[in-house]
């Protein structure tokens, strides 16, 4: 048999040759093992789905959907959006870019980006959306003073939620 492990470790399954093979078949099915690897080392996300041809050769498989454990149970009361008036006329608000989790900090245990009473210019990184293991920097479209965070650190957000609140006047 002969394995191997391709790009980003994706074990590359043993081709069985038996001595009365045929040689020719035995080639084929290295090459199908060599583009099946190949192409599931490729994408950026784990297949669904891969089918591999090469002559007669065919090699089809599919891969259930894999969920990460979830916890079960109330979430923090800092999760829930708070009820908040619409801020005042004068005031901005940053949005987040997408759906996912939202992080003040580059890392645990980091100071965060910004905080409540920091200078904001426009362009500024002021927190991390994490979307499949993504890190989608959120950042200012204006300039201004931190007046509010909306949403805390580790939040679940959705597309185009305010996260904080900015007073612009105040540059």
């Amino acid at each position: 048999m002969s394995a191997g492990t391709g790009q980003n470790g994706v074990a590359a399954p043993a081709v069985p040759t038996a001595p009365d093979a045929d040689p020719g078949r035995a080639d084929v099915l290295e090459q199908v093992q060599r583009s099946a690897v190949a192409l599931l080392t490729a994408g950026g996300a784990p297949p669904r789905s891969l089918r591999v041809q090469v002559g007669d050769v065919v090699v089809e498989a599919e891969w259930g959907r894999v969920h990460e454990p979830v916890a079960v149970g109330p979430p923090p009361a800092s999760s829930e959006p708070r009820d908040a008036a619409p801020p005042d006329p004068g005031r901005a608000t940053v949005t987040a870019p997408t759906v996912g989790v939202f992080y003040r900090a580059p890392e645990p245990g980091a100071p965060p980006f910004v905080s409540e009473g920091d200078l904001v210019r426009a362009g500024q990184q002021i927190g991390i959306v994490e979307v499949m293991k993504l890190m989608m920097p959120v950042e200012s479209d204006v300039a201004g003073r931190v007046v509010e965070f909306l949403r805390a650190d580790g939040d679940s957000v959705e597309f185009a939620e305010p996260l904080l609140v900015l007073d612009p006047g105040e540059v």
